[in-house]
């Protein structure tokens, strides 16, 4: 059933407990998640967003208790990604002829999917929707994630409903932010962004400063997933601000895969040599084989600069540590530094191939890395240390 947000505003989505990967196997959720949809009544009833299929018939069975489906008078697709968009061919099935607002690319990646001739109606930046006593106003917002997104805001009420943006993957029947563990809360914001608005960030800061330009009051925010924040909502604005512009904390992440502990040995004596020079600087070690890959790329996120290893195997590297490295590549991270270590027993090429591979991400390298042969002994252990005390040195001007 619906939850009421504000007289004549429903939230009439989903919470996803049970999912623990999203975008297929790419994004875990360690949190669960929700597909929110928002049911709007004024003199006029609009329907913010719909579900995903695999609840398509229970979200509009649901949505059935809320309000004769025919009254539905206009139906708002903010972003058609499949989680957002997914129930809408069973909901339509049931109103065919209402109207559907969206962007120019929403009609087309709409129409890409679900081949259907609805009543489409593309709308820009600036335009809006009477609905009575209220109006809808859309904001484009391209590439916060796809190139179709865009924010609808709510006049009177001083509601963005904001689709991807300052959402999470966090299941929680509390709805709110102030009534979350805080903790919690920004975990998954902040894994949220990292993972997937970190591309856009250019964007991103720009889409901020376009919509604090308006000077609307905003009361609340509504996302696509996760929490509303109805407590100080332009909170999580300003933090998104913070994470847009290169962001990055006192912390170094070392992230390594290893056939015989080798490399695992290495990682632990630079983490000690590093905290040796600077024991203000938080160091953070991940066997990429074993940790969750999007915890990873969290805490890559937060850092100024990572250290990356692997063993040699036949003349390259741990195929773990090479999809780590498509993964951020992909990502795009700015402003960050880093290096390679590694060991080997008679070729020796990972380091190389990890450094090339980091340039090509964008980072920073601060030197040709450290490569030992076999098992560490306690002299290549010394010379492990010391590579430490060198990566905090540099660091630290």
């Amino acid at each position: 059933m619906g939850f009421k947000i504000k007289e004549n505003i429903i939230w009439v989505g989903k919470i996803d407990w049970e999912l623990r990967k999203f975008h297929g196997e790419e994004l875990s959720t360690h949190r669960g998640s929700s597909y929110n949809s928002y049911l709007i009544k004024d003199k006029k009833i609009a329907l913010i967003d719909t579900g995903w299929a695999p609840f398509a018939g229970e979200f509009v069975g649901n949505l059935s208790q809320e309000i004769d489906l025919k009254s539905i008078d206009f139906v708002i697709s903010n972003h058609c990604e499949k989680d957002h968009s997914g129930a809408m061919p069973e909901l339509m099935r049931n109103i065919p002829d209402t109207p559907v607002y969206c962007t120019k690319n929403g009609e087309k990646f709409l129409r890409a999917q679900y081949h259907q001739d609805w009543n489409y109606q593309v709308v820009k930046t600036g335009d809006t929707l009477d609905l009575g006593t209220k109006k809808l106003i859309f904001i484009e917002a391209p590439m916060l994630h796809w190139p179709d997104t865009m924010f609808t805001y709510l006049t009177e009420d001083n509601i963005l409903f904001s689709t991807d943006g300052f959402g999470q993957h966090y299941a929680s029947e509390l709805m709110y932010n102030d009534l979350v563990d805080q903790t919690e809360l920004y975990q998954e914001a902040i894994k949220y962004y990292a993972n997937i608005l970190t591309p856009f960030s250019k964007q991103v800061g720009k889409k901020i400063e376009e919509v604090l330009a308006l000077k609307v009051p905003v009361d609340m925010i509504c996302p696509s997933h996760g929490v509303i924040w109805r407590d100080d909502p332009l909170q999580i604005v300003k933090q998104y601000v913070k994470w847009a512009d290169n962001y990055q904390e006192n912390q170094i992440t070392i992230i390594y895969d290893t056939m015989w502990d080798s490399t695992r040995k290495m990682a632990e004596t630079i983490a000690q040599g590093i905290t040796r020079v600077d024991g203000n600087l938080t160091v953070k070690i991940y066997n990429v084989s074993r940790s969750d890959k999007n915890d990873i790329v969290t805490e890559i996120f937060k850092s100024k600069a990572i250290l990356v290893g692997s063993s040699t195997i036949n003349r390259g590297i741990l195929s773990s540590i090479a999809g780590m490295l498509e993964e951020i590549r992909g990502l795009g991270f700015k402003g960050k530094k880093a290096a390679a270590f590694g060991s080997y027993g008679w070729s020796g090429e990972a380091v190389k191939m990890i450094t090339a591979g980091l340039d090509e991400a964008g980072f920073e390298i601060m030197n040709d890395g450290i490569r030992v042969t076999w098992n560490p002994d306690q002299s290549t252990r010394k010379e492990c240390f010391s590579y430490g005390e060198e990566i905090s040195k540099i660091l630290s001007r």
